[in-house]
């Protein structure tokens, strides 16, 4: 079962550094602990002061592309590719004479089926989509991202994995559906930052897994901006922390 939202805010930074802040200051202000609050809020703020700079966001990303197995094994040369679900968008279908609401793929997904297309086309092998349901919508990942596959990139999706709530199930699910058809190597498509924690799941799931990223960041250079707040800091550092607990809480579940 995956982590819900709450979960989620709770346990990685930055988002769980608001809260300690606030604490930090109403220790401070209405507690004769001013002192330890003075300090839980200042450190909070200074957490995501760094957290904002695309330094530390770089650094912390970088660190999980490292070493990933990018290079098939010649004795067990992979013979399906796997393909990840990510986000989905939530809207309204356009003319508003349609008017019904659609759940459609996000950016991060579009990618990696891209990226799982020009990887079907390079090697000739069949592709399997993985993605359960979203918690609002009524048709699975796997479901939306067959149709797109074959639609937008004219390559069709030989199986779909559609049960999985997290990449723990995602590897499972696939891992059954692949072995019933005689496959133990394979090809995972995702962005690097999630490929390590992709890779733990699948080998737990006793198949071999070669890592195909969408692509690999850039890692920072020290460059005058790299040291400038911004969102993308946050959003760099929240996809790192959030990835390096869920290998450590996947090391262990194993």
């Amino acid at each position: 079962m995956s982590l819900g939202p709450f979960a989620i805010a709770a346990l990685v930074p930055p988002l769980n550094l608001v809260p300690l802040g606030l604490l930090g200051t109403g220790l401070a202000a209405f507690t004769r602990w001013r002192r330890a609050g003075l300090a839980l809020a200042g450190a909070a703020l200074v957490g995501l002061l760094l957290l904002a700079l695309p330094i530390t966001g770089g650094l912390l990303i970088a660190s999980l592309e490292r070493d990933l197995p990018l290079v098939p094994p010649a004795d067990d040369p992979p013979r399906a590719i796997v393909v990840l679900a990510a986000e989905v968008e939530h809207g309204r279908l356009y003319p508003p004479a349609a008017g019904a609401d659609q759940t459609d793929l996000g950016p991060l997904t579009l990618l990696r089926l891209r990226a799982a297309a020009a990887l079907a086309r390079r090697t000739g092998l069949p592709v399997l989509v993985s993605g359960g349901k979203p918690p609002t919508g009524t048709v699975s990942l796997a479901a939306l991202m067959a149709e797109s596959l074959r639609d937008d990139f004219g390559i069709p999706a030989r199986w779909r994995e559609d049960q999985s709530e997290d990449t723990w199930e995602n590897a499972a699910d696939s891992a059954a559906i692949l072995k019933r058809a005689g496959i133990g190597s394979v090809y995972v498509v995702t962005h690097a930052w999630h490929m390590r924690r992709a890779m733990i799941a699948f080998r737990a799931a006793g198949l071999r897994a070669t890592a195909a990223p969408v692509l690999l960041d850039r890692s920072p250079t020290g460059i005058f901006s790299d040291f400038a707040p911004r969102l993308t800091g946050w959003r760099m550092s929240f996809y790192a922390l959030h990835e390096w607990i869920g290998c450590l809480y996947y090391a262990w579940r194993r």
